[in-house]
């Protein structure tokens, strides 16, 4: 039997009135804008799926996805303001229904952040319910990120060589893994390694992890 916590019954803290619409949706914003830093979101467009294009406007869901991106926690009050706290901060942001893209989960929407100079990244999040989340894709490539461990998300050309070298840097550092996946296009293409550690990641070694050849971009996200 699959183990249920009080606070999957009770739900988690929150600004809004659904769990999955409002703070699934601000979770999975909030983690967004974590893994796009330290670059800052000019331009934001998210396009909404299923349940949420259909009632998003009721359950506060684009307040709440505009707050994650403003760095607001589900609980956030802020949220209920995130439209105005955005328009003083210049930041453009747009909401796109798809009514007709078949997704496998009904509460699916697409993150698409520009910083205004060239810079841009893209998720895909799901809020599966009880304001629990996954990122599903990153930049059109399918994954599966929770953010529920600090991780190192690692994109590079899938060649020989990249898995060593990050077990190195990290072994160097006297950083445990605690689980590693690698999710890729195509063979030799880009993909992206997402290490699950346990304990904190310097700066020092991220730099060292970003020193291989064959490796483009590393992002930390420390929980």
């Amino acid at each position: 039997m699959e183990f249920i916590s009080l606070f999957d019954v009770i739900g988690p803290n929150m600004i809004g009135p659904s769990s999955s619409h409002t703070a699934g949706a601000a979770a999975m914003s909030l983690l967004a804008r974590k893994l796009f830093a330290p670059q800052k979101p000019k331009k934001v467009t998210f396009t909404l799926y299923g349940s949420f294009a259909n009632t998003y406007k009721g359950h506060g869901t684009d307040k709440a996805l505009l707050g994650g991106i403003l760095g607001f926690e589900p609980d956030d009050e802020r949220i209920r303001d995130s439209f105005k706290i955005a328009d003083e901060m210049g930041m453009n942001y747009t909401f796109i229904e798809d009514h007709d893209t078949e997704v496998p989960h009904s509460n699916t929407a697409d993150i698409f952040m520009d910083n205004g100079n060239g810079y841009t990244f893209s998720v895909r999040g799901v809020s599966v319910g009880g304001g629990k989340i996954k990122l599903t894709k990153f930049n059109g490539i399918d994954v599966e990120f929770t953010g529920e461990y600090s991780a190192i998300i690692v994109r590079q050309i899938d060649k020989p060589g990249v898995a060593a070298h990050i077990t190195k840097c990290l072994a160097d550092a006297n950083v445990n893994i605690a689980f590693m996946d690698l999710f890729r296009e195509s063979k030799g293409q880009t993909a992206y390694t997402i290490v699950h550690v346990d304990e904190h990641v310097s700066q020092l070694t991220v730099d060292n992890i970003s020193e291989f050849r064959y490796i483009e971009e590393v992002k930390l996200v420390q929980v």
